[in-house]
């Protein structure tokens, strides 16, 4: 039988181990505000990811671009994953795996930020995104989950979340996703 206040417990503590890292808080501080110098820089954010992930690169591009604490002018910010058209052209023309590395060939421009969102740090059509990006002089951020993986060793930027298990991590991912919109907001837009 499914434990309810098991699974509410584990999600509590990956949280708890969030707020006791301080080098995990710095990194994610650190993030923030590479994303505000590129915003400061006249860019913008590139979000990407799959399934949960997928709905978090949405979210996290939607809090960017409306507000997230106070209205304010829009932060230009655009998800990679919205476009069935063109997620569908490039599936069948070039095949899944460059679903995103494609669309960040066409938008992507050197200053912009690419963030990768991925539990297991190893979907092939984010990592091939990030290589593009790398191409392409992007700046690179990897969420991902604690187990060593792919984007590890190719991210300019990895935010781990002291987890396995996927829905903590996503859980965990949108509260981070959450703080760096804030910190992004108050920066920018607090005097």
């Amino acid at each position: 039988m499914f434990d309810i206040k098991r699974y509410i417990s584990d999600s509590i503590t990956t949280k708890q181990k969030i707020l006791n890292n301080d080098n995990l808080l710095a990194q994610i501080e650190t993030v923030a505000n590479v994303i505000i110098t590129c915003y400061q820089t006249g860019n913008k954010v590139l979000t990407a990811g799959n399934g949960g992930s997928a709905a978090d690169a949405q979210h996290f591009a939607g809090e960017l671009v409306s507000k997230f604490f106070f209205d304010r002018p829009g932060l230009s910010a655009f998800s990679l994953s919205t476009d069935t058209s063109v997620l569908t052209a490039i599936g069948n023309d070039y095949g899944y795996e460059h679903s995103f590395s494609r669309q960040v060939q066409a938008n992507g421009k050197p200053g912009d930020v690419f963030i990768g969102i991925s539990t297991s740090g190893n979907s092939r059509n984010i990592i091939t995104a990030v290589e593009m990006a790398h191409k392409q002089n992007l700046i690179t951020v990897g969420l991902v989950g604690e187990k060593e993986c792919e984007m590890d060793k190719i991210c300019d930027y990895v935010i781990k979340v002291p987890s396995t298990i996927t829905p903590t991590i996503q859980e965990s991912q949108l509260m981070i996703e959450h703080i760096i919109c804030a910190i992004v907001e108050d920066k920018i837009f607090t005097k």
